[in-house]
């Protein structure tokens, strides 16, 4: 069925294909959600765990990106997904870059697009989740995450930047079951990152002060870039990053962001040249997503949650991250290509390899390959 759909899809602008597929998405969470339930309804003891408090029927989660602005939390729930990250939201709405900004790579399986974080702002969004997840998340369709950037603008640096993130966590945190910083976005205007340690150090100052003086418990996780090569041996920035994280009391992290580089890549090089620079996600990024997995799961001894994310296409796929220290799993680009049937498919299989292997539980391989 998704076949068919993908070709009529893949014939559109990718970004025009991607509103159509979620204008469709909030037609079904409001008129049809009966009957997208039993599409996609798959559940098994195996795949539940605790994770920072929040009960998950099961370990695949939507990544940041696909729901930008929080409008199908509950459509997310209906197709079966443990777990939803919504955003990266801003503190101010912004438009994002000039289109087109969003590539389709079918040779690879992956996607290209510098977006330029366009949202609706952590105001109007805040809005629309009290009336969704309540005070607390307490009335969420189920555990959501909110994935929050710095506003799309060079000028707002150093204070200025601290201060554009602690007003959307003051105004989004009390909703969420966890706080992801994307503190790696390659899209930004300026094109730097809060990975540099005396940025990150101010700004998890920062947001924890104002958790502990809002009286929250809510998680704050890190979102990484991927490392530059899948042999990676000793990474001195993730290095520093841990340590700073490890300081502060950082509460789990997300590998990976997009890629910023072309490495691995079978599309022409032409094809690459006009479509110019962007994030690269899909499956070209798996092979260095999972490597930085490994590299986090030692460096923290498995003492924190990590959430593995890039080029997840498969029941496989999902079981070698969570083997490889991952505790939760995130799929966006794999969703283009396969459809919203691939969350029950992997849950199905991530049952039947636990079954084959003999484990009882997903939470048994969390780390086992690290």
């Amino acid at each position: 069925m998704y076949a068919y759909v993908r070709r009529l899809l893949f014939g559109l602008d990718p970004e025009r294909a991607h509103h159509l597929g979620l204008g469709a998405a909030r037609l079904a969470q409001a008129v049809t959600p009966a009957l997208v339930d039993p599409l996609f309804e798959y559940e098994h003891a195996r795949l539940r765990q605790t994770v920072w408090g929040l009960d998950l029927p099961n370990p695949v989660g939507l990544a940041a990106g696909f729901d930008k602005n929080a409008r199908l939390i509950p459509f997310w729930k209906h197709v079966g997904f443990g777990f939803a990250e919504v955003g990266s939201v801003s503190a101010r709405r912004s438009k994002g870059n000039p289109r087109p900004r969003a590539f389709r790579l079918p040779e690879d399986r992956a996607l290209i697009n510098r977006m330029g974080l366009n949202n609706d702002g952590a105001e109007r969004i805040a809005r629309r989740l009290r009336k969704v997840v309540g005070a607390n998340g307490a009335k969420s369709p189920l555990p959501l995450g909110i994935n929050l950037a710095k506003t799309h603008d060079p000028a707002i640096m150093g204070e200025a930047a601290v201060e554009d993130f602690r007003q959307s966590f003051r105004l989004l945190a009390p909703m969420a079951g966890y706080i992801a910083l994307n503190i790696s976005c390659p899209n930004t205007a300026e094109g730097k990152t809060f990975e540099d340690p005396d940025a990150l150090d101010a700004l998890l100052a920062a947001l924890f002060a104002e958790r502990k003086a809002m009286g929250l418990l809510v998680p704050i996780l890190l979102k990484l870039s991927p490392p530059e090569t899948e042999k990676v041996v000793y990474d001195s920035r993730v290095e520093e990053i841990v340590a700073i994280g490890r300081a502060h009391g950082v509460h789990g992290y997300i590998a990976t962001n997009t890629a910023s580089d072309r490495q691995g890549l079978r599309t022409d090089a032409a094809r690459l040249k006009a479509i110019g620079p962007g994030g690269l996600s899909g499956a070209p990024l798996a092979p260095r997503a999972t490597r930085l997995l490994r590299y986090l799961y030692r460096l923290t001894e498995g003492r924190v949650p990590l959430i593995g994310v890039g080029g997840i296409a498969s029941a496989q796929d999902a079981y070698e991250r969570l083997r490889s220290g991952a505790t939760l799993v995130q799929l966006y680009t794999g969703l283009v290509y396969e459809g919203p049937g691939l969350v029950k498919r992997i849950k199905e299989g991530l049952v039947r390899l636990l079954e084959q292997d003999g484990y009882g539980a997903v939470r048994d391989i969390i780390g086992l390959d690290a």
